[in-house]
């Protein structure tokens, strides 16, 4: 009998249980597998600072779901679900109603503000892609509107930004606002000192999650790029400009950023199930504040046991403390929650949770960090790259390289900013039209190689070889004579000996010179020594001229053995030294031998001269410049390559950046083949998208 498995939530603990029983379940059909979200994406709610600090752009916190399940049998249905009837194992929206026999419940979580008044109504909270992109778009906003302001007291009020939470989120929006600052001054040519950012916490320090030395390194930190923290110093209220504090005083902000606290899901906890602390039947009036539900260490919700919530919105006590509501615990309950729904329709004995938190880390803007990972304690620029490192891990395992890619687009490649712990390295890109000379030189070249070698031969099989120069000294090549190899052989025996008989001269002539030279000079010293004083005058004069004569002489044989040290048309690596024999003993003798000469001096010159038409034409430019660049290295590791060469393997890596779209077919193929691969159910089986998925 059939099984249908419902997933409500696309957040870390609903796509790690998707990710799951899609790998079980892949080859059964009886088995569904069915994923509810009112948004097409999954959010990466720990990267949100990032796009309301405007360090990113939008689309680097979201992964569409067409891309993390591909060709996966997990089928994704965007809908809002109003009402669950557990007793009919039904979930229902306005639409339509879902029926299921195993129900994940990742409905998440929501800010939580304390009953405290004027708070929900008056700040900004960073709960969600919509909470990130308002803040976002005020935060711009309100410096355009500062700069015009002239009354001093409300541009001060505008320049005042207030966070309220010095937790993860609160010190990392922090963080976001410090280096935004900096950018949005230099923008409006607004001094840093009217700009004041404020963290206020209720406890005496700030991070209480991390330890003290790590503390005391954010506070340093932040305190010398201009933050200020408050810290033991509650928030009694707010009102529309104004944050009332404990001690009586008020904080006069547009902008108030809410990140103190986090409650379970007010919908959830609607539902009728348990909510913890206080089991099935609390207390009259006494509810957990918190509305997370109360499951048991499978992971089942303790009134149904085909229910599985996991995530932000559960309470489970493991070693005296519930459980934290951050990404581990999400990802960790929600595989939990997928071995043990496997388990009960395998038929096998279920699994009890147990967390393995790897650390904490958190980001203070884009240059700075710390960390604690495994026990090692890190900070700055090494604390950045385990925090890059760690997200990298993640969205491999949940979209594959290619969303790895785009996520180091966004955060360093087409990072114009420069807030990086790499700054603005490698975030600047060519245009096309300034490529496009050296694309049409470099293709004619190719053209022009690939013709030369028709003109020297390489298609008159009738005469034999011309490519058995790259074979070792008795290897033959299929298809060839034996003394092709040999006489190749020969021939670059005797090339070499005609090169050291030119050399000879050089150096005959060097030698010969300064002989030259020393011989005039004594002749002109025993002249003086028997003349008169006139006739040594002549002599000594007729020596200056002969050191002269010689002078000039030496330098031009020098200069003559300098270039024939330095000759650019030598090849980089000769033909009988240790790189072109092992390159030649390897892959050459190895592989290439076994194919017909024909068929390999065919390949050679249809490839040359294909190359060069692509690129000329601007036609699959980047993979004519990856064939160029392989092609490129196999000659100049063959002894083949001279230095006054090497230039097409640097042109062929410049050519990668899309030079193509610039007055090339590119512009028009390149989309058309991109919509159609990225179609195909190999690529979207294995990730192998070429930007994102068109299906």
């Amino acid at each position: 009998m059939g099984k249908n498995i419902v997933i409500l939530g696309g957040g870390y603990g609903g796509i790690a249980a998707a990710k799951k029983l899609a790998k079980r379940y892949k080859q059964q059909q009886d088995v569904t597998i069915t994923l509810i979200d009112k948004h097409p994406f999954h959010t990466l709610m720990t990267e949100l600072h990032e796009v309301a600090g405007h360090r990113v752009e939008p689309d680097s916190v979201r992964v569409p779901y067409a891309k993390i399940f591909g060709a996966s049998k997990v089928k994704v249905q965007l809908d809002t679900i109003a009402t669950i009837d557990f007793a009919k194992n039904q979930l229902a929206s306005a639409v339509r109603t879902y029926d299921y026999d195993y129900l994940v419940l990742g409905s998440g979580a929501e800010p939580n503000f304390f009953g405290i008044p004027g708070i929900k109504e008056n700040s900004f909270t960073l709960w969600s892609f919509d909470d990130a992109m308002k803040l976002r778009y005020h935060i711009d906003d309100i410096f355009e509107k500062a700069v015009a302001e002239q009354d001093r007291t409300k541009r001060q009020q505008m320049l005042t930004f207030v966070v309220a939470g010095a937790g993860f989120t609160g010190i990392e929006m922090a963080g976001e606002l410090m280096e935004w600052r900096d950018a949005m001054c230099a923008k409006w040519l607004v001094p840093k000192s009217e700009v004041r950012i404020i963290v206020v916490e209720a406890l005496n320090s700030i991070l209480p999650i991390l330890e003290e030395d790590l503390r005391d390194k954010v506070e340093f930190y932040m305190k010398k790029h201009g933050a200020e923290l408050l810290t033991g110093t509650a928030i009694t209220g707010a009102e529309p400009g104004v944050v009332k504090l404990k001690d009586g005083s008020v904080l006069e902000t547009s902008t108030f950023i809410w990140t103190a606290g986090v409650d379970g899901n007010t919908w959830a906890d609607g539902l009728g199930l348990s909510n913890g602390p206080f089991g099935k039947t609390p207390p009259e009036g006494k509810r957990n504040r918190r509305g997370r539900l109360l499951i048991n260490d499978e992971m089942r919700s303790i009134d149904y046991p085909n229910v599985f919530p996991v995530g932000d919105n559960i309470w489970f006590i493991e070693n005296e403390k519930p459980l934290p509501q951050i990404v581990e615990t999400a990802v960790q309950t929600g595989q939990t929650a997928a071995y043990n729904i496997i388990a009960d329709i395998d038929g096998v004995q279920a699994k009890k949770f147990k967390s393995n938190f790897h650390g904490f880390m958190v980001s203070v803007g884009g240059k700075y960090a710390v960390s604690n990972a495994m026990g090692i304690k890190l900070s700055g620029i090494f604390a950045q790259f385990m925090k890059h490192f760690v997200n990298l891990h993640y969205l491999i395992g949940v979209a594959g390289l290619n969303q790895c890619w785009e996520y180091l687009k966004h955060e360093f490649l087409n990072n114009d900013s420069g807030r990086t712990f790499v700054r603005g390295f490698g975030s600047y890109r060519t245009r096309g039209y300034w490529l496009l000379p050296l694309r049409l030189w470099l293709g004619l070249m190719w053209v022009f190689e690939g013709i030369n070698k028709i003109g020297e031969g390489w298609l008159a099989w009738s005469t034999g070889t011309k490519s058995a120069w790259m074979f070792s000294r008795g290897v033959v090549q299929a298809g060839g004579p034996k003394a092709a190899a040999a006489v190749g052989a020969a021939d670059a025996v005797s090339a070499a000996s005609d090169e050291v008989a030119a050399a000879a001269p050089a150096v005959d002539d060097l030698f010969g010179t300064a002989d030259d030279l020393f011989g005039a000079a004594s002749d002109a010293v025993s002249a003086a020594s028997d003349a008169t004083v006139e006739v040594a005058a002549d002599a000594v004069s007729a020596a200056s001229d002969a050191v002269a004569d010689g002078g000039a002489a030496v330098v031009e044989a020098g200069t003559r053995a300098f270039k024939a040290v330095w000759d650019l048309t030598k090849p980089i690596f000769s033909m009988n030294g240790v790189i072109a024999t092992w390159f030649r003993t390897t892959f050459m003798d190895g592989i290439m031998a076994y194919i017909p000469y024909q068929g390999f001096q065919l390949g050679v010159v249809l490839a040359e001269i294909a190359i060069g038409l692509m690129m000329i034409g601007g036609l699959f430019t980047w993979w004519a410049a990856v064939i160029s660049i392989v092609m490129c290295l196999v000659f100049t590791l063959s002894g083949m390559f001279a230095w006054n060469q090497v230039w097409f393997l640097f042109a062929g890596f410049l050519l990668l950046g899309g030079a193509g779209r610039a007055f090339g077919l590119d512009c028009w193929v390149v989309p058309v083949f991109k919509k159609w691969w990225n179609g195909t159910r190999f690529a979207r089986k294995r990730y192998f998208y070429l930007d994102g998925p068109s299906k």
